[in-house]
């Protein structure tokens, strides 16, 4: 067996999952980037945009 990395788009069963349970890897990065934005606003003293959508 060889020990070096492969990429995901080489990895039937990751694609499988995908189908079945969505990208979480994808959303997580997603979510963990928008809140390093946040973070980033905040200690630079910029308000936060609301980013809800009104009822």
């Amino acid at each position: 067996m060889k020990t070096d990395s492969t990429g995901i788009e080489e990895l039937p069963i990751y694609e499988s999952l995908v189908r079945e349970r969505g990208d979480v890897v994808q959303e997580a990065r997603v979510v963990s980037e928008e809140t390093h934005d946040q973070v980033t606003q905040a200690l630079n003293g910029v308000a936060p945009v609301d980013r809800a959508p009104s009822a």
